[in-house]
């Protein structure tokens, strides 16, 4: 083959390499606009993982990366003066102009043409002559841009600055150093890359640095290589205590905004991108250049498996696109906790030290376990203390309350629709379903939405409180819950409102009756989607009417024996659909401003809370997100949550979206707690309101994770109940937890022991054991010159 290469740097540098590896004969030119001893950018870090496929593709480029590498396992977090090492984490790095060197004389090595100095031909010009053109040109790829409208590329700007030095101070470890200062929190991630220095980033909110004086450069332009002597001397004011007497040193540094690169495609014809081109991802969780080699490898593997530069280029996408997804979506939460990271500078340190740990959502309680047991033990005992519990026990098992109610554990069984009601009245299937995964462990059990009325029936399905048949029959249940358990029961009331009057879900989710069905209403006359029916706009009348319904069913909730009653004002229903700008298009004071789209389901509350006893507490779930360009934000559900908590809510149960079929939500593990995080920190917490997150949370690992961190007070999980009812008695026991936080049912005790699934009669090594002593934390500090401390 005849390859261009546009960029110099590792990835473009490494595919050269290894595609030559493969097949002397093709004939590859690369070009860099760059001396070969120019580079920005200090230290670059891989990961054991990445290193392995290296070794396996080119072992003369991995022996003399080997050869230059500074290695540790621990991580060091200084918050506000407080030092933490957390252990067993596994790092490499090395300095990237090392790096470029290595692939230099490997390049030149196996004869591949590299022009320094150069700028590439025209794009067109390349792709006429050569089989392949790969745009490894950066950030700013004027290959991507010259064919955006193929590539389609988003280019998202963040708010923060930061500011790449080095430093002549050598850490031991992967450095954080977070701290408050007059004008707002600053922090430092350094990490050694030699045995002369290390990499030293500054980072901090926009509003921050401008308030520290910071921006005093801003509008100056700095030619390539030439950095911002100013920020120089401030950093190294700012942070004196930090580097010790050391110097910071440069290298084309100046402040930035990072960009998050995605592309929608990777190749155009014979034109594919790598590395900055592609994708990129925030520096607080991976490498730029450690991605761009991937690519590298993966490219290389593709082009020599298929037969076709096309079938090639589509099965690198393919193969390569939802990995860096994956990272990217990691890292969009990361740096998305830096940017709010003025939110948790009052936790207690140690809590804070997890947060930090944790943030996206990568690493969690029972990875930080298994690498460093003693920061576990210690995170577990801090949460006791703070919550002034009797017992250190897994997160998930302390006890809370919810206003006065209280409960035994933080798990929750979230409301989900069953469909199976018969004229709005719940049966033995009801009971079976809500008594199990009471009797299964929860600590509070929801029913589904259940709705005010006839026509606030989503399906025929549908359960209601609005005749005492249905009070009756909900009665039985919550006799059930109180009588053969220690859980709580709560009930969620809603009005299903534009998204009403649909088929059972197996018939057809938000498809219109056919026959049966009724009117019904919303904000405005606007369907939920293209193929639903068109809603009635709700009168003064009907809104009336509305809050009498939701009344009425409040009563007969109290009369039928729930614990709590939880309003539902989330997915696109009734409530919800008043709060969106996407469906309340009303120009009266229901309409147009956040604070007038809350006042109708404000009014709804208000009335509920005024009708049910004090001692039963009122909550609510919203969507914190419309995840639509014109719907509500996070920011948005800030201000919807501090509403609800002014207008007596016990709790913000925080889920997001269903406000539209056009949504376009970004799925992904726990993928709503940051909003719950940003709503309990910023709103709740303060209020001594409590904040359930719900959402793609499926483990009890990921429970204990975000309940430590301190994102949410109780997690919700449904369909993992609807796998196993048992779910937090299983839990329970896997985390060899017997407390009251888990107990079984007088009759199950005896299965409460977790059954052997493998051998039992296997001899573990004892004295070796003996010998070697504890290693559940393996602690490796770089220290060069001396040697190498391991714990």
């Amino acid at each position: 083959m005849k390859i261009a290469i546009v960029g110099g740097g590792p990835g473009g540098l490494y595919l050269a390499t290894l595609m030559k590896t493969m097949d002397p004969t093709h004939q590859i030119t690369v070009w860099e606009r760059n001396a070969p001893d120019e580079t920005f950018g200090f230290g670059v870090v891989f990961s054991d993982e990445t290193l392995g496929s290296i070794e396996g593709a080119d072992q003369v480029i991995h022996n003399r990366m080997e050869e230059r590498f500074a290695r540790w396992t621990d991580m060091d977090v200084t918050f506000n003066g407080h030092p933490f090492t957390v252990g067993g984490q596994g790092f490499a790095a090395m300095s990237r102009k090392e790096l470029l060197e290595i692939l230099q004389h490997r390049a030149a090595e196996l004869d591949v043409t590299v022009h320094y100095r150069a700028e590439a031909p025209d794009p067109d010009e390349l792709r006429r002559s050569y089989d392949l053109v790969v745009a490894g040109d950066g950030l700013n790829s004027a290959i991507r841009t010259r064919y955006a409208e193929a590539f389609r590329p988003n280019l998202d700007r963040r708010r923060n600055k930061y500011i790449w030095f080095g430093t002549d101070l050598v850490f031991e470890a992967f450095q954080f150093f977070v701290k408050e200062t007059e004008w707002g929190v600053m922090q430092i991630h350094g990490y050694p890359y030699s045995d002369q220095g290390s990499t030293f980033i500054v980072e901090m909110h926009e509003d921050v640095w401008r308030r520290a004086g910071l921006d005093r450069t801003e509008h100056e332009v700095f030619p390539p290589g030439v950095s911002d002597e100013y920020a120089v001397e401030r950093v190294q004011e700012l942070f004196a205590e930090e580097l010790a007497g050391h110097k910071i040193t440069t290298n084309n540094s100046k402040w930035i905004n990072f960009t998050t690169v995605r592309n929608e495609n990777w190749y155009h014809g014979n034109v594919v991108l790598l590395g900055d081109a592609a994708h990129t991802a925030h520096f607080s969780i991976g490498s730029g250049t450690k991605l761009a080699m991937e690519d590298a490898l993966a490219l290389t593997a593709c082009l020599h498996e298929h037969d076709s530069i096309d079938r090639a280029l589509a099965e690198y996408q393919q193969e390569r696109k939802p990995v860096v997804e994956s990272t990217q979506r990691a890292a969009q939460a990361s740096l998305e906790w830096f940017e709010n990271i003025n939110m948790y500078a009052k936790q207690e340190p140690a809590q804070f030290v997890f947060n930090l740990l944790t943030r996206s959502r990568r690493i969690t309680f029972e990875n930080l376990r298994e690498r460093d047991a003693d920061f576990a033990a210690l995170m577990e005992a801090e949460f006791a203390q703070a919550e002034g519990a009797s017992e250190v026990a897994p997160a998930m098992f302390q006890p809370t309350s919810i206003g006065g109610l209280e409960l035994k554990n933080r798990i929750v069984l979230s409301p989900m629709d069953m469909y199976c009601a018969t004229d709005g009245v719940p049966d033995e299937f009801h009971l079976v379903h809500l008594g199990s995964k009471a009797l299964g462990g929860a600590g509070l059990i929801m029913t589904e939405m259940t709705c005010v009325s006839p026509e606030g029936r989503i399906t025929p399905g549908c359960p209601g409180l609005w005749n005492d048949e249905q009070l009756e029959a909900w009665h039985r249940v919550t006799s059930f819950v109180h009588g053969q358990s220690t859980a709580k029961i709560g009930v969620q009331l809603g009005h299903s409102g534009r998204k009403g009057s649909t088929k059972l879900m197996w018939d057809g989710m938000d498809e219109p009756l056919e026959e049966g069905n009724w009117a019904v209403i919303a904000p405005s006359p606007l369907p939920y989607g293209s193929d639903c029916h068109t809603p009635r706009e709700a009168t003064r009348a009907d809104l009336s009417q509305v809050v009498a319904d939701f009344v009425a069913a409040a009563r007969r909730a109290v009369d039928a024996g729930f614990d709590l009653i939880e309003v539902h004002a989330a997915h696109g229903y009734l409530l919800s659909s008043f709060l969106s700008p996407v469906s309340n298009c009303r120009t009266d004071e229901y309409g147009g401003s956040l604070q007038n789209r809350l006042r109708f389901p404000c009014e709804v509350f208000s009335a509920i809370r005024a009708e049910v006893p004090p001692h039963i507490p009122v909550t609510v779930r919203i969507s914190a997100t419309d995840w639509m360009p014109d719907g509500n934000t996070d920011e948005d559900a800030v201000e919807i949550a501090r509403a609800f908590v002014k207008a007596g809510a016990a709790a913000i149960d925080v889920s997001s979206g269903q406000v539209s079929k056009d949504e376009k939500p970004a799925f992904g593990r726990s993928y709503q707690t940051p909003f719950a995080d940003k709503i309990r920190h910023r709103v709740a917490a303060p209020a001594g309101v409590k904040v359930i997150a719900v959402g793609a949370i499926s483990s009890y690992d990921d429970v204990n994770s975000v309940l430590l961190a301190g994102r949410a007070d109780l997690c919700a999980l449904g369909r993992t109940h609807l796998y196993n009812p048992s779910w937090t008695l299983h839990a329970a026991a896997e985390q060899g937890y017997r407390g009251p936080g888990a107990d079984w049912p007088r009759m199950w005790e005896a299965g409460r022991r977790k059954p052997p699934t493998a051998r039992t009669d296997k001899i573990p090594p004892r004295l070796q054991l003996l010998r070697e002593g504890d290693s559940s934390a393996v602690h490796v500090r770089w220290t060069p010159g001396r040697t190498q401390e391991t714990t």
